[in-house]
């Protein structure tokens, strides 16, 4: 039992004084999760190797938001012979059909950006949803949500796809969601697993005593403590949603032609690689840009949580 400070009333006559409470433990521990998370985020941001990975980040960027108003053809127009060099009004020269690839390349990292923030930033939120509610709830709750994100996990994230793709059909926004849904199971166990010694800690006990709804205790008090990992999961999923959208257009399960994609470039240009491999090779390039950007910020996040012990 927490002892409580009693001040002595040394005069006679007076009422005897009222014991002052201690401070809950959450006015001190609560911030320090949040506190931690933006201290990890700042140590690891300046490091060279994040430095690296921001600029292939802003530079892929930049190309999604300003190419389709550089673009010098329309995406789907054809302007010239299939497969022509580079050189003359095609820089890049003409794909297997005789449109521009320097138009389409610029065009092409549109929606696979939307998409995989979508997918990224709806895998991580309902994976965090999961496993915090598993770590708070704990017994029959904790075991029956973690059985049905193992059942999840024994499916391959391409082939979970892949399967509603071809019932359901192709769509963008579906594709994204579903590659989203894929990546629940994954971040579900890893913020359960960081949330649980959290969720044992004085602060979150003090607040369950005092009937606060779980709702605002798994927000106001867990969270927080959880921050370090859920940066690094967030980071990790956006460069596995890049790889995951690119493939199923390669497969021509994502995006539909005559749609310009990175990926799709990829797979409608294969044949061709050959004669002319510019079609090929530079959706490839910003493809692994994009994905070794956002790996080298998720490692640089991931070494500065290491230095900390783990601890958020």
């Amino acid at each position: 039992m927490r002892e409580e400070a009693v001040t002595t009333n040394p005069t006679p006559g007076l009422a005897p004084p009222i014991p002052v409470p201690a401070a809950p433990p959450a006015a001190v521990d609560a911030p320090a999760g949040g506190r931690a998370g933006r201290t990890v985020l700042g140590r690891a941001l300046r490091t060279g190797q994040a430095r690296l990975g921001l600029a292939l980040l802003a530079a892929v960027g930049l190309l999604v938001v300003a190419g389709p108003f550089l673009a010098p053809h329309a995406p789907d127009a054809i302007v010239g012979q299939p497969l022509a060099g580079p050189g003359g009004r095609f820089p890049l020269g003409t794909d297997v059909l005789g449109r521009d690839v320097l138009s389409r390349l610029l065009h092409g990292g549109v929606h696979l950006t939307w998409m995989a923030l979508l997918a990224a930033a709806l895998g991580v939120s309902l994976g965090c949803l999961v496993g915090l509610t598993a770590a708070y709830r704990g017994g029959a709750v904790d075991a029956v949500l973690m059985r049905a994100m193992d059942v999840l996990l024994s499916f391959p994230e391409i082939v979970f796809v892949l399967l509603f793709v071809s019932v359901l059909g192709r769509s963008t926004l579906l594709t994204a969601v579903l590659v989203g849904v894929a990546f629940v199971p994954g971040v579900s166990r890893v913020m359960r697993g960081a949330a649980l010694p959290v969720v044992g800690g004085e602060h979150v006990l003090w607040a369950r005593a005092n009937g606060l709804p779980p709702g605002r205790v798994l927000l106001r008090e867990v969270l927080p403590g959880v921050t370090s990992p859920l940066m690094v999961e967030t980071g990790m999923r956006l460069v596995w949603a890049v790889s995951a959208i690119s493939s199923l257009s390669y497969l021509g399960f994502g995006i539909a032609p005559p749609a310009a994609d990175w990926g799709l470039m990829v797979g409608e240009n294969q044949d061709g690689l050959p004669i002319a491999p510019l079609p090929v090779l530079a959706p490839i390039a910003l493809i692994l840009m994009m994905a070794l950007g956002g790996n080298l910020v998720a490692e640089s996040v991931a070494r500065a949580v290491g230095r900390t012990g783990g601890r958020s």
